[in-house]
């Protein structure tokens, strides 16, 4: 995810208003309950961003939740990148010279497969490769942890949310355990999270950014979080989304992200978000006491 201001588009604003709740403290502070925390690209502060070995450094310090990002290739692959280009986390100028600016959209997914994406971040990834969607549910499933999945750029890629839908079937993470307890499908686009609302509407989803306050009942209508950058964040804000009831008749959640200290853990714990996603999660889980 970026820190950038996201705004959504017209239609993805157009829906029924969901059910207003009296306005109240925001509720995981006022109860006493901890946030859940969330690997941000794996633990991407410890392995290399969206590599199986970040799924899998999560694992070992025992965080439950994690989120990674998804883009297209050019024959129709979905593989787990954050950048649109493959150029910041992999060796693909030395591999591709010619090839620049070395989008994802414009490479095959065996091509992909070539590259070294962890060489980059310390010498012991060195080989780490991009993994496929498919291969990086497999090492979440292994695991046993939860998924937050985002669709990253889904202008670039038609089609990516029914796509991405049915690999997670076709791995079995559409099933009512995982639906109910283990999945949730984010996006920057609005348009992107009311198709996944529309395509499978027990999937749980998040919306990416900070809309208005006037403007959350339109977004309850089609997500289940609104889900801002912590530094566009405040108790009031967190206590607005939290008082509208969601498609799934339950109170909006708010995740919040990307908080990697101690005391940023703590101010937005005291907030009430219910989710805070972390490149260091074994310092944020310390900082909220779970």
């Amino acid at each position: 995810m970026h820190a950038r201001a996201v705004a959504a588009s017209t239609t993805a604003l157009l829906g029924t208003a969901a059910l207003l709740l009296p306005l109240s403290p925001a509720r995981a502070a006022d109860s006493g309950a901890r946030p859940v925390v969330v690997a941000h690209r794996g633990a991407s502060a410890y392995a290399p961003e969206n590599t199986l070995a970040a799924v899998d450094e999560a694992a070992a310090l025992g965080v439950d939740w994690v989120e990674n990002d998804v883009q297209r290739t050019k024959d129709g692959e979905l593989v787990v990148l954050h950048d649109d280009s493959l150029q910041r986390t992999t060796d693909v100028e030395e591999v591709f010279p010619d090839r620049a600016p070395w989008k994802v959209k414009d490479f095959t997914a065996a091509e992909i497969a070539r590259l070294d994406a962890g060489s980059w971040f310390a010498p012991a990834y060195a080989g780490a490769r991009v993994p496929t969607l498919q291969q990086f549910v497999h090492r979440v499933e292994r695991h046993g942890q939860k998924l937050l999945l985002e669709i990253k750029n889904p202008q670039l890629y038609p089609g990516i949310e029914r796509q991405t839908l049915k690999v997670l079937s076709n791995e079995g993470w559409l099933d009512r355990p995982h639906v109910r307890h283990r999945l949730i499908v984010q996006s920057f686009s609005a348009d992107s999270v009311r198709t996944v609302h529309d395509l499978k509407p027990a999937v749980k989803t998040g919306f990416l950014g900070t809309p208005p306050v006037a403007d959350l009942p339109s977004y309850a209508a089609f997500t289940d979080q609104i889900n801002p950058s912590y530094g566009s964040l405040s108790s009031g804000y967190v206590t607005a989304v939290q008082a509208l009831r969601g498609p799934h008749g339950k109170p909006l959640e708010v995740f919040t992200w990307t908080v990697n200290d101690a005391d940023a853990a703590r101010r937005v714990a005291g907030f009430g978000v219910d989710g805070i996603i972390t490149n260091t999660p074994d310092l944020v889980r310390d900082a909220v006491g779970g």
